[in-house]
């Protein structure tokens, strides 16, 4: 069942747009692989990254929208990506950028298009495990800006995954999270009060 790729919203899009058609328009430079592609750069794929930035002694994680990112494809294949942000302004351009993880979404996303049931996809970064998942939602509808994962939500950790988690197998957020959750725990000092 194919993937319901939400919409970003219009001014992340016109940002990268702008960014793309203009190298001027931005102080970030361009990566080497958007300076050396060959053809028209169109940004696709839209998923929204949140953060998960705690969970809470019932299991349930608190996450937070922290942009929006763009696949950069040029010709059959994605050289690049393009991240948004939130501003007091609205939405503005970030930073583009390549390396494992642009190939390793798009491997993750080809995986859940032969998943029966459908999702919403989104991104979702674990930063003290230096981790990105790929968060398959059950809810299409939901407004993919908001919400946090439900305990049927699929996580799909993007190669490199930290040691002693598998990259591109699908977990579900009630097994994956316990693991996070025990990973991101700092354990107490010998001899510290507990």
């Amino acid at each position: 069942m194919p993937l319901r790729v939400p919409q970003a919203p219009t001014p992340a899009l016109r940002s990268v747009l702008t960014a793309l058609s203009s190298p001027t328009a931005v102080r970030e430079a361009r990566t080497p692989a958007l300076l050396a592609a060959q053809g028209p750069a169109t940004p696709e794929l839209p998923l929204p990254v949140h953060v998960l930035d705690r969970v809470t002694a019932e299991g349930v994680a608190a996450t937070r929208l922290a942009g929006w990112r763009f696949h950069i494809r040029c010709g059959d294949r994605a050289v690049a990506a393009a991240e948004t942000r939130l501003t007091p302004d609205g939405w503005a351009f970030s930073h583009f950028f390549e390396g494992p993880y642009v190939a390793s979404t798009e491997r993750a996303l080809r995986q859940a298009e032969s998943v029966a049931q459908p999702y919403q996809p989104r991104l979702l970064s674990v930063p003290e495990l230096y981790m990105l998942t790929l968060w398959l939602h059950g809810d299409c509808a939901a407004d993919a800006a908001s919400g946090h994962p439900a305990a049927t939500d699929l996580l799909v950790p993007l190669a490199p995954a930290p040691p002693g988690i598998a990259a591109h197998r699908p977990h579900r957020v009630a097994e994956l999270l316990p693991v996070l959750t025990d990973r991101v725990t700092p354990t107490p000092l010998l001899g510290s009060p507990a």
